[in-house]
C-alpha cells in the first residue's frame, strides 16, 4: 500500500485541487453558454431565463458596433504589442549589459507596471488635459497650439496606445531581461573572440536565442491587450464617437448599462472565439515567418 502511494502521491497531491480548478473553469463556461442562448429578465425580485437562441445571435449578427469594438481592439493589440516587445528587448539587452546600478535601473523601470490602473488613468488624463496638460504646455511653449489628444477622432486611440505602452513595457521588459541574464555567456565571448560587431551578437546570437521568451511575452501581452477595459474606460470611455470602443468595454456597456446579460454572454463567447483566433492567426503567421527564416 504505501509504495502505491509514494508511486501515485503527486496525483494524491495534486488531484483535489486539479479538480477545483477545472470545476472552477468548466462551471462558469456552462453557465455563460446556457445564457447565450436564452434572454434573463428580472421580475419581482425573480430570475426569469428564457431559451431564446436565435435573439442573441441575431444580435450579434446585427450589432455595427461590435465590429467597429474588435476592429479597435485588433489595432489596438498589434500596436500596444509590437512596440512593447521591441522597446522591452531594446531595455532588457541595454540593462544586461551594464554592470554599474543595473538593480536600481531595473526597479525604476518596472515603477509602472506597479502602478494602479486608477492612478494611472487619472495622472495621464490631466498629462493629456488640453487647457493645462504638460504635453500642451510643452507644445504652446515650442509656439504652436494645443492638441485635443482624447477628444480627436483621429488621435485618440494613439493616445491611448501611448499609454498602454508606457504602462505594459516594463512587464515584457522583466520577461526579457530574465531571459538575457540567462543566456550562455560563454557563446557571446567565443562571438566576440571571432571578431563579432555588437550589432552582429543582437541580431544574430542573442535574438535568437531569446525567441521562447519572446513568444511568451508577446502571447501574455496579447492576451492581455484584448482584455484591455480599465484605462480607455478611464480615458475616453469609448470616445470620442466609437474611436476607442474595444470589445470589453461594449461588454461591459452590454452587461450593465442595458442590463442584457444573455446577449452579454452571447457576446462573451464571440470575444473569446475572436480572441483565440487572432492568437492561431499569429502563431501561424510567426511560424511561417520562421519557416522562412
Amino acid at each position: 500500500m504505501s509504495d502505491y502511494i509514494n508511486r501515485h502521491f503527486k496525483w494524491f497531491t495534486l488531484g483535489p485541487a486539479a479538480i477545483l480548478l477545472l470545476l472552477l473553469t468548466i462551471y462558469p463556461i456552462i453557465n455563460l453558454f446556457f445564457m447565450s442562448v436564452s434572454t434573463i429578465t428580472f421580475e419581482q425580485a425573480q430570475e426569469t431565463w428564457a431559451f431564446t437562441p436565435m435573439r442573441n445571435f441575431q444580435s450579434l449578427v446585427d450589432d455595427d458596433l461590435f465590429r467597429i469594438a474588435l476592429w479597435n481592439t485588433v489595432v489596438f493589440a498589434i500596436a500596444s504589442v509590437i512596440i512593447e516587445t521591441i522597446l522591452g528587448l531594446a531595455l532588457a539587452i541595454l540593462v544586461a549589459s551594464v554592470t554599474a546600478f543595473k538593480g536600481i535601473m531595473r526597479t525604476v523601470l518596472i515603477i509602472p507596471v506597479l502602478m494602479p490602473p486608477v492612478a494611472i488613468g487619472s495622472m495621464w488624463k490631466l498629462m493629456y488635459s488640453h487647457d493645462f496638460g504638460v504635453f500642451n504646455q510643452f507644445i504652446t511653449f515650442l509656439g504652436f497650439g494645443p492638441v485635443n489628444w482624447l477628444g480627436s477622432t483621429s488621435l485618440a486611440l494613439i493616445s491611448v496606445i501611448i499609454v498602454d505602452v508606457w504602462h505594459w513595457t516594463p512587464f515584457v521588459f522583466l520577461i526579457l531581461f530574465a531571459a538575457v541574464e540567462g543566456l550562455p555567456k560563454e557563446v557571446i565571448e567565443a562571438a566576440r573572440v571571432d571578431g563579432a560587431t555588437n550589432r552582429d551578437i543582437v541580431f544574430k546570437i542573442i535574438i535568437p536565442l531569446l525567441m521562447p521568451a519572446i513568444a511568451v511575452a508577446v502571447l501574455f501581452r496579447t492576451i492581455l491587450a484584448f482584455k484591455v477595459f480599465d484605462q480607455i474606460f478611464l480615458l475616453t470611455s469609448g470616445g470620442p464617437g466609437t474611436s476607442t470602443e474595444v470589445v470589453s468595454l461594449h461588454l461591459y456597456k452590454v452587461f450593465f448599462a442595458q442590463n442584457d446579460m444573455g446577449y452579454g454572454a452571447m457576446l462573451s463567447l464571440a470575444i473569446i472565439a475572436s480572441t483565440i483566433a487572432f492568437l492561431l492567426v499569429g502563431q501561424r503567421a510567426s511560424a511561417a515567418f520562421g519557416g522562412k527564416r
